[in-house]
């Protein structure tokens, strides 16, 4: 009864355009939108937090025609989609310092489908992003995401997102710091595999018999295997951090 209370009269439109808010969530923040979750559960977890989130949840619209329900709507597909965006950037990251090692170390050939993403990415790459997720609930990163949530219905009325050029600003900046963190966090296998090439072509210049195939490969697959566990703590020390960062802006930005 307490339930069909929340969703009746004017409360139907403030339980659309929330569920419209969490559903946005689950389309487009990391770990809540990956394709292993099944689609039955993100609906019914949607649900939840919606019914959860109604009684500190207002709207600012005062008209309740179908073209303004409709923007409205959107604008909260709209809000999902940059918080999104802005979040799944230090996975980027991640990823294409994978690609980086992955490349240096002779494995860019060996890649298969992600199961978390579904799309096909290097070992290496799919090694860090895994890890990073694992970091990601360590320090309890998916409740974060949720309590920006709960906070954005305190600053921003249900219906009434319009991003400004902050947010823009904020994005374009994001998004070429992305690849300034992923070769600082692969520039250790990257620097030490050029050192071993140079090293390398030193030898086969003094010693022509050797085999660059059967002895240098292997042993700088090791050296960047080495490197890549001596600095792995360190690279989910920098993706905690960024990812901190990204929630804070979030709640300045909106």
């Amino acid at each position: 009864m307490e339930f069909l209370k929340l969703i009746s009269g004017d409360n139907v439109i403030l339980f659309i355009l929330l569920f419209s808010r969490v559903s946005a969530m689950m389309a487009f923040f990391p770990f809540y939108s990956y394709g292993s979750v099944p689609m039955s559960i993100k609906a019914a977890f949607a649900i939840f937090i919606t019914i959860f989130l109604i009684p500190i949840s207002h709207t600012g619209i005062v008209q309740y025609d179908i073209t303004t329900l409709v923007l409205a709507v959107l604008s909260e597909f709209l809000l999902g989609l940059i918080s999104g965006v802005i979040l799944n950037i230090i996975f980027g990251a991640i990823g294409l310092a994978g690609e980086q090692i992955s490349f240096v170390m002779g494995f860019s050939m060996a890649s298969a489908i992600d199961p978390i993403t579904g799309v096909n990415s290097p070992v290496i790459g799919r090694f860090l992003t895994l890890l990073a997720i694992l970091i990601l609930l360590a320090f309890n990163g998916h409740h974060l995401i949720l309590l920006f949530l709960s906070k954005s219905l305190a600053s921003i009325n249900l219906g009434d997102f319009y991003p400004d050029i902050s947010v823009w600003r904020y994005i374009t900046k994001a998004v070429a710091n992305m690849f300034i963190l992923g070769f600082v966090i692969s520039f250790p296998i990257i620097a030490l595999s050029l050192l071993s090439d140079v090293i390398f072509g030193m030898l086969m210049k003094t010693m022509p018999q050797f085999n660059l195939l059967v002895v240098g490969f292997p042993i700088k697959i090791i050296i960047s295997f080495a490197v890549l566990g001596t600095i792995l703590g360190t690279i989910m020390f920098i993706f905690k951090n960024e990812f901190l960062s990204a929630i804070d802006a979030l709640v300045k930005l909106f």
